[in-house]
């Protein structure tokens, strides 16, 4: 199989030959069909997650058909079209993974990090930890919802209740997350990078009810925020804009050192959290909401050689919507 390969952080991927995996207990064999890039992707390219192993096949946004199963695969048969979200493995003994907290299990390990992911023709995935998809979605528009769908989902969960939503950083999972807010029938105010207009009419377009420059202010309090860029300098900003009571998420695996900040702005019972990869509860809520809503996913495409470029564009922040890549 062809495969763009991580061997050193810093330095571009290299398109490979490589054997197909060869399935294992529990394990199914995918012939990729579209994988999304996802800002976590740039992380492990750029050496900002640093216990992955190496060489490593980036992609987490994973959607193929079963070609081959292993022994004890009872959840898909051969043909079936199945998605391979970032969590790929937990011990499924401690307590977390007992009580559905899987997505803390310390044993995690994380595909296109820890295992090989979806930038190839070919990739092998624990069938627990993969997803039927809705028919609705063809497979470049479905992949990006196996990451920025179901963490920005987790994300709006931990926001609880408000009506006025602030997110920051309008890309892949902004994008989604802010139709089913609106589906939700909340406010959604949307805060980009300076002199971004044209993700700011991205998110206009998207219902946005106010967009501006995330180092401003809020036109009004909010009552809960979203920060999905890796901006620490965003915490107390986010902070600042957020009501008596409101909610603050961190909703990325990195972010660069949040400043020090005035205890004034958590006081009044405001709340600072972090969002912790998934659970397969989590898979399964949205992927029934999203065609429901409907969510509607902007998609770029990219041939599987042109990976590279795809990762570079996103770094620039010259995508709108998703990047995908299709072998």
């Amino acid at each position: 199989m062809r495969a763009m390969v991580l061997e050193r952080p810093g330095e571009p991927l290299k398109l490979t030959e490589l054997a197909r995996p060869r399935v294992g207990a529990g394990r199914i064999l995918l012939r990729v069909r579209a994988c999304g890039v996802c800002r976590t992707d740039l992380h492990v390219v750029e050496g900002d997650l640093r216990e992955g192993k190496l060489p490593i096949i980036p992609g987490h946004e994973i959607v193929g058909s079963v070609v081959e199963k292993g022994e004890g695969v009872e959840r898909f048969e051969l043909g079936d079209r199945v998605g391979v979200p970032w969590l790929g493995y937990t011990c499924g003994t401690c307590e977390y993974c007992r009580s559905g907290r899987e997505n803390l299990c310390s044993g995690a390990r994380f595909t296109g990090y820890h295992l090989d992911g979806g930038y190839a023709e070919y990739v092998l995935a624990d069938q627990r930890y993969c997803f039927a998809l809705p028919a609705e979605y063809r497979d470049a528009e479905a992949a990006p919802l196996l990451c920025a769908g179901l963490i920005g989902y987790r994300s709006l969960v931990m926001a609880g209740d408000a009506r006025r939503l602030g997110i920051y950083g309008f890309g892949a999972a902004a994008h989604i997350v802010a139709q089913v807010a609106r589906h939700q029938g909340r406010d959604v105010y949307a805060f980009t990078r300076p002199g971004d207009t044209e993700s700011q009419r991205f998110a206009e377009e998207l219902g946005a009810v106010w967009t501006g420059d995330s180092t401003g202010a809020a036109p009004e309090p909010l009552d809960a925020a979203i920060i999905f860029a890796p901006v620490g300098a965003l915490v107390p900003a986010a902070l600042a804009a957020t009501a008596k009571g409101g909610t603050v998420v961190c909703a990325g695996i990195h972010m660069s050192d949040i400043p020090g900040f005035p205890y004034a702005m958590l006081w009044g019972e405001r709340s600072l959290r972090s969002v912790a990869n998934l659970t397969h509860r989590d898979g399964e809520e949205f992927l029934a909401l999203a065609p429901r809503v409907p969510v509607r996913t902007r998609v770029e495409i990219f041939p599987l050689s042109d990976a590279n470029e795809a990762l570079g564009r996103l770094r620039q922040g010259r995508v709108q919507g998703a990047a995908v890549l299709v072998p």
